[in-house]
């Protein structure tokens, strides 16, 4: 008789939240290598004073600096601090012992995806190579459900992309690097002349005609399920260029804002969708000439950040109580928040309660 209550009260309590639930959508947006120091703590005054990492001091420091460090950081990132420090939740700053780690030995790229969107760190995934993802990721198991199918799509500056998401057993649509997109469209010709003509530093597109891309087909075909992944913070911290590092920080803060600024104007989005930013891996700190790199050797490039903002997200801003999560736990709760619970062959981490009311 107990085992029957105690069934009867976990299908009412699940049928209560589902009734409550209010995420219909969810937009997933990566920083690639973005250090969790910058998030919380704004322009590192070490890095920043150091002419071998930035060569354009003056200029970063009249635009990004201050003494006062909450103003600093949002400095850097105003739509991370004045939208998300207001309305949703932010995790990782480990000055208050709020802990966010990768779970992972490894702390690089592949490693850090295949988590993220799995929820399984892996030991058998250990390089960048272009393999596809044996494990099942949560976007691919969103657009197996029925309202969902065809609805799941990923943009990124990553080659790799299409890899750790395999799209070719996940039916998601990945459009990465120097992939065109065919809408059918004048905007969407016009970004492929752009991606074609234009200039490409790293070897691959520029991070704002990803996000273009982006916009145009989350205007155009509306997904559910959006997933963008930018690069350019990672590129120019491994060259040594801070400045580069900050400049593209700080832009690709101002598009996450554009596209949730656009969802919150559309009726299919407004007070229906989750936005979820956090990073791969993280970087290196004690000694600051590690601040370029990550990987297995570099203690701190475990050590990230998680931010969130949506209907079904209490708005607590800074998370500043002590605590520990893990990137394992991300695809869980990117399924909790749409209502699944994901429970694939591979084990997954627990969905982390904080984020769901």
């Amino acid at each position: 008789m107990k085992k029957i209550f105690f069934l009867v009260a976990c299908l009412f309590t699940l049928a209560a939240y589902s009734q409550k639930r209010k995420t219909e959508n969810i937009i997933i947006v990566t920083l690639d290598g973005m250090r969790w120091q910058e998030i919380f703590g704004g322009v590192d005054s070490v890095i920043l004073n150091n002419p071998e990492y930035t060569h354009e001091r003056e200029g970063i420091k009249s635009f990004l600096w201050s003494d006062d460090v909450s103003e600093r950081r949002k400095k850097l990132f105003p739509f991370l601090w004045n939208t998300i420090g207001s309305h949703g939740q932010l995790y990782g700053n480990r000055n208050n012992g709020n802990l966010v780690d990768v779970a992972n030995p490894y702390r690089f790229s592949y490693p850090g995806y295949n988590e993220i969107f799995t929820g399984y760190p892996d030991t058998a995934v250990n390089s960048n190579d272009k393999i596809p993802n044996k494990n099942e990721n949560v976007l691919e198991f969103i657009n197996k459900q029925k309202t969902y199918k065809n609805k799941v799509a990923a943009f990124s500056t990553w080659d790799v992309s299409p890899y750790f998401l395999n799209k070719w057993r996940s039916g998601v649509y990945v459009n990465a690097d120097k992939d065109s997109i065919q809408f059918g469209s004048l905007q969407s010709k016009l970004i492929n002349d752009i991606q074609l003509l234009s200039m490409k530093p790293n070897g691959e597109r520029l991070d704002i005609i990803t996000f273009i891309a982006a916009r145009e087909y989350f205007k155009q075909q509306k997904p559910k399920v959006l997933y963008i992944s930018f690069d350019e913070t990672d590129e120019y911290a491994h060259q040594g260029k801070y400045d580069y590092y900050l400049g593209a920080a700080h832009a690709e803060d101002g598009m996450i804002g554009d596209i949730w600024n656009l969802a919150q104007s559309l009726p299919e989005y407004k007070d229906k969708t989750t936005l979820i930013i956090t990073t791969d891996h993280g970087r290196g700190d004690k000694i600051k000439s590690e601040w370029r790199d990550h990987g297995k050797k570099i203690e701190d490039a475990s050590q990230i950040w998680l931010a969130v903002i949506g209907p079904d997200t209490t708005p607590l801003g800074e998370i500043k109580t002590p605590g520990q999560l893990y990137q394992k736990q991300y695809a869980a709760t990117i399924a909790a928040l749409l209502g699944f619970d994901f429970k694939p062959a591979q084990p997954v981490g627990e969905k982390i309660p904080g984020i769901l009311k």
